[in-house]
């Protein structure tokens, strides 16, 4: 029988990002991690590491989230825990944070790391659809966080968490899209969001090759349904 001394706790974090190439729509992508020892050597594995006495879970999550791939995202949220009994050689239990990244904030931090030559190794960004082989149960988990944003897309700013400020229209639309994985009819979608209700109009326009788009933002004073019954401390990293 294996006695609780020999149950070791790790923290996991799943980082989103709505990544735009060249051309064609954003795709949904986050950071995973080479290993370098066993088990699983050389497989790709979520950012994590072990979670250590003098630590709450969420503070291990935005520390080895920082060593691992210099990312420190300002919102960390408990996603679930993992403990199935066979999911690693050793009896691990772990907890499982997620957040998500504007592509500007991760371009920004990978070129900070970059320049005061600490740049974390071994990191490497994957499209949510094309992930290569994952150490220990990580695919589970990432199917997981998908599933959870998907739910949370309707009733929360969980899409708004992908991009700036204040956006466009179309650019909501396709945040909503390359998260549900399918197309949404723009004149349908553009009377649910204004009707919602959760969105302010603003006096500013996005101009380039096509008609200026009008700008809008969050209506910050709605409290919408995105940390349940937590306080906001037990959710944010600090």
């Amino acid at each position: 029988m294996t006695r609780s001394a020999d149950i070791r706790v790790a923290v996991s974090t799943v980082i989103l990002t709505l990544r735009r190439g060249d051309d064609g729509p954003p795709v949904l992508a986050l950071p995973l991690v080479r290993r370098t020892r066993e088990p699983f050597a050389e497989r790709w594995a979520l950012p994590g590491g072990w979670l250590t006495p003098e630590e709450s879970p969420v503070d291990a999550a935005a520390r080895t989230l920082a060593e691992t791939t210099g990312l420190a995202p300002t919102y960390l949220e408990q996603l679930y825990a993992f403990g199935a009994v066979d999911r690693s050689p050793t009896r691990v239990v772990s907890i499982v944070y997620w957040a998500l990244l504007r592509q500007d904030d991760v371009e920004a931090q990978i070129t900070a790391h970059r320049a005061s030559g600490r740049a974390p190794e071994n990191v490497e960004w994957f499209d949510v659809d094309d992930l290569p082989a994952l150490a220990f149960d990580h695919h589970e988990i990432i199917e997981y966080a998908l599933w959870r944003l998907r739910n949370k897309v309707g009733y929360s700013r969980v899409a708004q968490g992908f991009l700036p400020a204040e956006f466009t229209l179309a650019e909501l639309r396709e945040a909503y899209e390359s998260i549900l994985g399918r197309a949404l009819d723009p004149a349908n979608f553009r009377r649910q969001v204004e009707s919602a209700g959760n969105l302010i109009r603003t006096d500013r326009f996005r101009t380039g090759s096509h008609r200026p788009a009008r700008l809008y933002r969050d209506d910050t004073d709605l409290e919408l349904a995105d940390r349940g019954p937590l306080r906001p401390e037990e959710t944010r990293t600090r």
